[in-house]
């Protein structure tokens, strides 16, 4: 199944064998497209204004990279929420309140190292045919009830910020390729009830995700 993700916080658009997915993730992984909404003239006065307002009224928040003056992150929030001042700054005030209260800048390998060994997911070495890149979850391997959830949100949230860290400005859109070849029971978790999918074989993921070279080994014929 496969879906996709974009930032700040991502949209997921799944792909996977069976499968092809496209779902908004909660809170602050999550997002619409941003191409939805054309960028006015005055894009760049927005981006000072919600910077501004900040700035003013929540300074507390941090500031730099996914900060409250980041404005790469200012736009994309601005895209997302059609141009509306006062609805960028509620969702970033969120966003990055979200990400301070999760740690997002402390996540490391070496943090996520345990549940990373499981082989459950990972981020592939090259990008799909559209430039995306391309995060793996190999289902057969998630067990929920032996697996802390507290790590595999950290596992996941980390592999997404890897992801996402090959776009110049942390922006854009991920593929995630959900491999439910081999899933059982003790694999289901009632979180992954919360997207839309759509299923394809592993045929169809090779045909319209990749090519020869660039395919993740799991899915070559």
């Amino acid at each position: 199944m496969a879906f996709r993700l974009c930032h700040r916080p991502p949209l997921l658009s799944f792909a996977s064998p069976n499968g092809g997915v496209r779902k908004q993730t909660h809170r602050q992984l999550r997002c619409s497209s941003v191409n939805q909404t054309a960028e006015p003239l005055d894009a760049r006065k927005l981006v000072l204004e919600v910077k501004d307002k900040l700035e003013k009224e929540h300074s507390s928040l941090q500031v730099g990279k996914n900060g409250r003056d980041d404005e790469d992150m200012i736009l994309w929030f601005l895209k997302d929420r059609k141009f509306v001042v006062e609805d960028a700054v509620t969702k970033l005030t969120k966003a990055i309140k979200w990400r301070e209260d999760f740690g997002v800048s402390t996540l490391s390998e070496d943090s996520v190292k345990i549940i990373y060994a499981t082989g459950k997911a990972y981020v592939h070495d090259f990008t799909d045919v559209k430039g995306r890149p391309v995060l793996v979850v190999v289902a057969s391997k998630h067990f929920p009830e032996k697996q802390a959830a507290a790590e595999n949100q950290k596992l996941c949230v980390f592999l997404i910020e890897k992801a996402l860290h090959k776009f110049p400005y942390g922006l854009g859109e991920i593929l995630v390729i959900v491999d439910l070849r081999g899933f059982r029971t003790e694999n289901a978790d009632i979180m992954f009830f919360k997207f839309l999918v759509r299923f394809c074989d592993a045929e169809t993921v090779r045909s319209e995700y990749f090519q020869e070279d660039t395919m993740p080994a799991a899915f070559k014929g």
